[in-house]
């Protein structure tokens, strides 16, 4: 008899914890249910940036006889003379570095100097042995977009 007890105290203390648990897994079936929903706004700025990333700068904020290099697109833009914009890959053709600067009619890699003319992309100075290809860009009134 004093088994029969002692086995029925221990099913329910087992009862107990297992019911215990319960709230524990619905606890941790909420956060799934969350995540979509931060997948969800997280879905909506990245749609944002995908619009803001088609206009690229507005036609203003390239210097005449200069450019701007737009880091995150691996792209930079040029101006060599007014209102004739020009595009080409930021990135260097001697080692593979994202070129920084634009100034003195040259698109400049800080890695090992190498200078592109900010006209046709071609290799101005060294060691770089090949231009920076063209990308094509549309300019839509005041904004340019790649095409």
């Amino acid at each position: 008899m004093m088994l029969g007890a002692g086995g029925a105290g221990l099913a329910a203390v087992l009862t107990a914890c297992a019911s215990y648990g319960s709230p524990t897994t619905e606890a941790t079936a909420e956060p799934p249910a969350e995540e979509p929903a931060e997948e969800a706004s997280s879905a909506a700025p990245k749609k944002k940036s995908a619009s803001k990333g088609k206009a690229l700068a507005a036609t203003s904020d390239i210097p005449e006889g200069g450019g701007k290099v737009f880091e995150s697109q691996k792209i930079v833009v040029t101006q060599p003379t007014a209102g004739d914009f020009k595009a080409f890959t930021a990135v260097c053709t001697h080692a593979g570095c994202t070129v920084a600067t634009v100034s003195n009619n040259t698109i400049n890699c800080p890695c090992h100097g190498s200078k592109f003319s900010i006209e046709d992309g071609s290799v101005a100075d060294g060691p770089a042995g090949e231009p920076l290809a063209e990308k094509k860009i549309t300019v839509d009134g005041d904004k340019i977009r790649l095409a």
